[in-house]
C-alpha cells in the first residue's frame, strides 16, 4: 500500500469538535450485548468480568461519565487535593483530545469515501446501497475508533510506566467492540473503559489511570487490527496519511507505531578497548558513531550524507564467537555517552527475535512497526539485527517461510524506494556469522561491511586472558604466579586504528583464487590506475558471479567515497560541543568539507580504489562460496548416508 498523499488536520477544526468529545465524557447510553454480560464463564479474573457484566445495576440501557467517574477517583485516591490532580488531568485531557481527533477522522472518512452522500438519501437506497452505507458505517466507525486509541496512546505513552506487566493482568480484556455506528463505537469503549476504571482493584494510584488507560486503548488497536480484514471501502484509509499541524502525530492508514514511543532497551555497557583484536570492525564502529552524531535535529539532515560517508545499512559478518554481541554493545554505548552529553535523544532499537509471526501478514505487520520508528527525525537511532541470517534468510532457499518472505519485502521498500526516508540519523547493523545465507537483495543493501574476525595476533590472545585473569589477581594478588611479556604492554594492540590505510595497508592482491586470476587477467590488458581497468575487471567478475551487478558497483563507490570521510573529528570537538556539534548545519557542513581536504593530501586515489575493489570482490567470492561449498557438502554428506545404509541393508 502506497501512502501517495498527507492531509493536515487543522487545530481550528479541532476546536470546533471539542464540545461534541466533551459531551461524550460527561454521559453516554450503552445497552450490553448478551455475549459481554456472559463473559465471566470462562474468565481469566471473574471478579472483574462479572462487575463488568453486572454493570447496568438490573435495567438493561446504561447511562455512564466518564468525567464523574474521575472526579470519584480523585475522591478515592487523593481526598485532600483541591485540583484535579496531574495525572487524572493529564488522561482526561488525553482522552477528549483523542476522541476529537476520531471524529474528525470519522468526518473526513464521510467525506472521502462518499459516505456523506449516502447518508443523506438513506431513505432512496436501493439494497445494494444499504449494504454500501452499512459497510461504510463499519468502517467509518473502526477508523475512527483506531485514530482515537491511537492519538491517546501517543500523548499517554511517554508518561506510562515503562513495565506495565502487572496491569496487563489485571486487565480482562475489552467485553465488545461495537463498529455498528460511530456513536454506537464511541458508546461501546467508554462504557467498559469507565466500568474498568470505577473498580477498585484496577485503579490503586493516580499514576494507575494513566497506565492503564494505555493498556485498554492498547488492547482496542489490538481488536482493530484484529477486524481490519472483514472491512470494505478502505481505500481511503490505507492511501493517505493524515498529519495534525504543529505536532509529530500522524496517522498513516491503520499502521500502529508511535512515533518516538519505541523505548530504548537496556543493554551492557562496553568499551571499544575491551574488545580484543577485531580492529577493522572497532574502527567501523567508531566512524559509524561520529557520523550519526553530526546529525542536525533542526536541519534534519546529516552532513555526512552530503559528503557521502554515511552508511543508512551496513554489515559486520565473521565465525561464532569473535565478539559480534560486544561490539554491538559497545557501539550503542559509545553513542549513548556522547548522545547525552549532546542532549540528543538516542534510541538502541535492537529487531526482537520474536519478528516472524505463524500469521499470514503477520510478520510484515511487525516488521513495519520495527522500521518504522527508524523514521523518526527526532533522535539516534542504532538498530542492529543480531543474527540477522535468521530473518533475512535467501527466500529462494528450500523451506524458507512466509513469514522470512515478508520480512524481507518490508526491509527492501524501507530500505529503498519510497518508502526509504533516511534523515541521516539512523543505521541499521546487520551482524551476522553466516552472511552467504543473507537473502541477496538484502546484502546488496548494505553499504558498508567488515569481518568481526576476533583475535588474530599473539598480542591479541594475549589480551585475551589477560583481560579473564585479572579479574583473579584483583581479589587474590599472588594467586596468578606468572610471568608477564617482556616487551608488550597489556591491551596497547587494542586501540582504535587512525584509518582504514593502517588496516588495510597489507592488501594488494584478492585472496581468493578466482578473483586473484581474473585480477592477473586483466592486468594484462589494462594498466590498472585505467579507468578501463575496472570496467573490463567488472565485466570478467560477472562471467564467474552471475549476480555481480550495478548495485554492486555502487556500493564499491560508496566505500571509496566512507575512505574518503575516513578521519577522526577533533577531540576538542567532543570536549566542547559549541565548537562543532552545536553549530548550524552549513557551519557543521563547512567545517567537515575543510577536514575532509586537508585529510585527502595524504592519500591517493587510485591506491584506495584498488583496495576496495579487492576488499568487495574479496567479500563476494567468500561468500557465494561458502554457499556453494555447504551445498556440496550437504550433498556429499547424504550421499555418504545413503551408501552406508545400502551397505547396512545388504548385509
Amino acid at each position: 500500500m502506497e501512502h501517495n498523499s498527507t492531509f493536515p488536520i487543522k487545530q481550528n477544526e479541532l476546536d470546533m469538535l471539542r464540545d461534541e468529545a466533551t459531551s461524550y465524557l460527561k454521559s453516554i447510553q450503552w445497552e450490553q450485548g448478551q455475549r459481554a454480560k456472559n463473559k465471566d464463564n470462562d474468565a481469566k479474573d471473574e471478579s472483574i468480568l462479572l462487575y463488568l457484566s453486572r454493570a447496568n445495576n438490573g435495567s438493561n440501557v446504561n447511562v455512564t461519565s466518564v468525567s464523574k467517574t474521575i472526579l470519584a477517583l480523585k475522591k478515592r485516591l487523593l481526598p485532600e487535593s483541591v485540583a484535579l490532580p496531574i495525572f487524572l488531568n493529564q488522561t482526561l485531557y488525553a482522552v477528549q483530545e483523542g476522541l476529537t481527533l476520531g471524529i474528525w477522522i470519522k468526518d473526513s472518512y464521510y467525506d472521502a469515501s462518499g459516505l456523506s452522500s449516502l447518508s443523506e438519501n438513506k431513505s432512496a437506497l436501493d439494497s445494494s446501497g444499504r449494504r454500501e452505507y452499512e459497510s461504510k458505517m463499519h468502517t467509518s466507525t473502526a477508523f475512527m475508533l483506531f485514530a482515537t486509541a491511537y492519538k491517546i496512546l501517543h500523548d499517554l505513552k511517554p508518561h506510562a510506566s515503562d513495565d506495565l506487566s502487572v496491569m496487563k493482568q489485571k486487565f480482562a480484556g475489552i467485553p465488545e467492540v461495537s463498529l455498528l455506528t460511530p456513536l454506537k463505537g464511541i458508546s461501546c469503549q467508554l462504557f467498559y473503559y469507565d466500568k474498568y476504571l470505577g473498580h477498585p482493584e484496577i485503579i490503586k494510584s493516580d499514576k494507575d489511570v494513566i497506565d492503564f488507560t494505555v493498556v485498554y486503548f492498547e488492547a482496542l488497536i489490538a481488536e482493530i487490527q484484529l477486524r481490519k480484514s472483514s472491512l470494505e471501502y478502505t481505500e481511503t484509509v490505507s492511501d493517505r496519511t493524515y498529519k495534525l499541524e504543529n505536532s509529530d502525530f500522524a496517522v498513516s492508514g491503520w499502521e500502529n507505531v508511535f512515533q518516538g514511543t519505541a523505548k530504548s532497551i537496556e543493554f551492557n555497557k562496553i568499551q571499544f578497548e575491551q574488545i580484543v583484536g577485531n580492529k577493522d570492525a572497532k574502527h567501523f564502529g567508531r566512524r559509524l558513531t561520529e557520523r550519526l552524531l553530526s546529525y542536525d535535529i533542526e536541519a534534519k539532515k546529516n552532513p555526512f550524507q552530503e559528503l557521502g560517508g554515511f552508511m543508512p545499512v551496513f554489515m559486520g559478518y565473521g565465525i561464532p564467537g569473535t565478539g559480534k554481541s560486544m561490539l554491538i554493545a559497545a557501539i550503542a554505548t559509545r553513542l549513548k555517552e556522547h548522545s547525552d552529553n549532546l542532549d540528543i535523544p538516542f534510541l538502541f532499537h535492537p529487531m526482537p527475535d520474536t519478528l516472524i509471526s505463524t500469521f499470514q501478514g503477520g510478520s510484515a505487520e511487525k516488521m513495519v512497526e520495527w522500521m518504522k520508528p527508524l523514521q523518526d527525525p527526532t533522535k539516534l537511532i542504532f538498530a542492529p539485527i543480531d543474527d540477522a541470517e535468521n530473518n533475512l534468510q535467501e527466500r529462494t532457499a528450500q523451506g524458507v517461510s512466509a513469514g522470512v518472505k515478508e520480512v524481507i519485502g518490508v526491509f527492501l521498500r524501507y530500505t529503498e524506494g519510497a518508502y526509504a526516508v533516511n534523515y541521516g540519523n539512523s543505521s541499521i547493523g546487520l551482524f551476522t556469522n553466516l552472511p552467504e545465507m543473507l537473502d541477496k537483495a538484502v546484502i546488496s543493501r548494505v553499504q558498508g561491511r567488515f569481518k568481526i574476525d576476533g583475535a588474530r595476533s599473539e598480542h591479541d590472545f594475549v589480551d585475551q586472558d589477560y583481560i579473564w585473569w585479572k579479574k583473579l589477581r584483583d581479589t587474590m594478588p599472588d594467586f596468578v604466579n606468572m610471568k608477564d611479556p617482556e616487551v608488550y604492554k597489556y591491551l596497547s594492540d587494542q586501540g582504535l586504528a587512525n584509518s582504514m590505510g593502517e588496516i588495510l595497508n597489507a592488501v594488494d592482491h584478492p585472496s581468493e583464487e578466482r578473483v586473484h586470476d581474473t585480477f592477473n587477467k586483466v592486468e594484462k590488458l589494462h594498466k590498472n590506475n585505467d579507468h578501463m581497468f575496472y570496467a573490463a575487471l567488472y565485466k570478467e567478475i560477472q562471467k564467474i558471479f552471475p549476480f555481480f551487478s550495478s548495485r554492486d558497483v555502487r556500493n564499491i563507490q560508496s566505500a571509496i567515497s566512507l575512505r574518503l570521510t575516513d578521519f577522526d573529528l577533533e577531540q576538542d570537538w567532543f570536549e566542547n560541543p559549541e565548537t562543532y556539534f552545536k553549530k548550524d548545519y552549513e557551519t557543521k557542513f563547512k567545517m567537515l568539507q575543510e577536514l575532509m581536504k586537508s585529510n585527502m593530501k595524504g592519500l591517493n586515489f587510485s591506491d584506495i580504489r584498488r583496495q576496495e575493489v579487492i576488499r568487495y570482490l574479496d567479500n563476494v567470492a567468500t561468500i557465494a562460496d561458502t554457499d556453494f561449498k555447504r551445498k556440496v557438502d550437504a550433498r556429499v554428506n547424504q550421499m555418504n548416508i545413503d551408501s552406508e545404509a545400502r551397505a547396512q541393508f545388504g548385509n
